[in-house]
């Protein structure tokens, strides 16, 4: 069988595989598809009639590495027929017979098409290099998205690296002992008081994994997805991993539309064991547990509530820090409350540019509405006398 002679081929494998952290089967994967490309270049050359090369013409070519002898084969399966009308990719039944009497109609053989080592010119090498740097980029896009595709929703560890127009690129790992990949954290993934000078590390959450041909990065991360907080509490409080506690709701406020309003989230925590407080195992002995989330997250304000079955419970609840007097269900269909609350508790319900109502109204799932409960007594007491002094039709007449 003949061959192209290509030198040092198994020291090129072995570096490119080094290099770009491949295993040596992608590598040479991508160098077969490269050079079939090359082959197909060089079949173009040799024909001022381009017609007949449609796509599916090369589909019965393929490319066979020898990194024992250094070089490549290129072979074509080829399906027996009477009469030849492609001899690309059909053979004579004759001609087979030849040297494989049982040959039968229908049947494919496989044949060298090599061409000489001189004919596989210039410009199908310089087809084949760029080639093989895409299908190299190919390779290594797919190998992160089989290693990481498994961990969407979970949190690694992350190294700045440096800054593409606003956003973070972080080197992140799988935690499988494997090399570092680059993810990429747009700016409305980060947090404001976060600091992303170069080799800082930080925890990040897996939001997506780009799937196809995506320049940059393929990995996207989060600093601002409530994903985050709930991997923080769970790794730092042990009755949560251990599911005596229980994560029912998060809302989470990372990046304010006002910059005079700070981040914010509120969680909603349960259990089932009387003896257990969740709101203070999240807390934790003066506060150490809840404060390690804070930290991590850089100073954000975080409120841990007890979730409860009863809405208007619920939504009290929700409203924390501020004392609510009442949580009347006006619609329960439609889900909006009324809740009342002291004159000096207004504003701590509403919270600065409506942000604790904001996240209690996420966390709760209802519609609120904060009232001044003596105004709004004295609303409903003008609105009941008006009721009575309306004389009903009936009557009048």
């Amino acid at each position: 069988m003949s061959m192209v002679s290509l030198p040092g081929l198994r020291d090129m494998i072995d570096n490119i595989s080094q290099e770009r952290n491949l295993p040596k089967h992608a590598v040479q994967a991508a160098l077969r598809e490269a050079l079939l490309k090359g082959y197909e270049r060089y079949r173009r050359t040799l024909s001022m009639d381009r017609q007949h090369f449609d796509e599916t013409f090369f589909d019965n070519f393929e490319i066979e590495l020898d990194t024992e002898e250094e070089g490549f084969r290129v072979l074509s399966t080829k399906t027996i027929v009477e009469t030849v009308s492609s001899a690309d990719h059909e053979i004579a039944l004759q001609e087979v017979r030849e040297v494989a009497a049982e040959a039968q109609l229908g049947d494919t053989v496989v044949l060298d098409v090599t061409p000489d080592q001189g004919d596989f010119g210039r410009m199908a090498a310089i087809q084949t290099k760029q080639v093989l740097a895409q299908k190299l980029r190919d390779q290594q896009r797919k190998l992160i998205q089989e290693e990481f595709e498994d961990l969407e929703g979970t949190v690694l560890q992350a190294r700045v690296l440096r800054f593409e127009r606003q956003s973070a690129i972080l080197a992140v790992n799988s935690g499988f002992g494997n090399p570092e990949v680059e993810a990429e954290l747009p700016k409305r993934e980060q947090l404001p008081n976060d600091n992303y000078r170069a080799n800082a590390t930080l925890k990040v959450y897996l939001k997506k994994v780009r799937e196809g041909p995506h320049r940059g990065p393929q990995l996207l991360v989060s600093r601002a997805d409530a994903g985050l907080v709930v991997y923080l509490f769970a790794n730092e409080v042990p009755e949560i991993e251990d599911e005596v506690v229980r994560i029912v709701a998060v809302a989470r406020e990372a990046n304010p539309p006002s910059r005079h309003v700070g981040p914010r989230t509120k969680i909603a925590v349960d259990t089932l064991e009387r003896e257990v407080d969740p709101v203070g195992a999240c807390i934790g002995a003066r506060g150490s547990r809840i404060q390690v989330v804070v930290n991590e997250l850089r100073g954000e304000k975080i409120d841990v509530i007890r979730w409860s079955p009863d809405p208007a419970t619920y939504i009290a609840n929700a409203l924390s820090p501020a004392k609510v007097d009442e949580v009347r269900l006006v619609d329960p269909d439609s889900r909006q409350a009324h809740v009342l609350v002291p004159e000096d508790q207004l504003s701590l319900a509403i919270g600065k540019e409506g942000q604790n109502v904001r996240l209690a109204a996420r966390l709760t799932g209802w519609k609120i509405d904060i009232k001044d409960s003596a105004k709004y007594e004295e609303e409903t007491v003008q609105v009941e006398e008006t009721a009575e002094e309306v004389v009903p039709l009936e009557e009048s007449e």
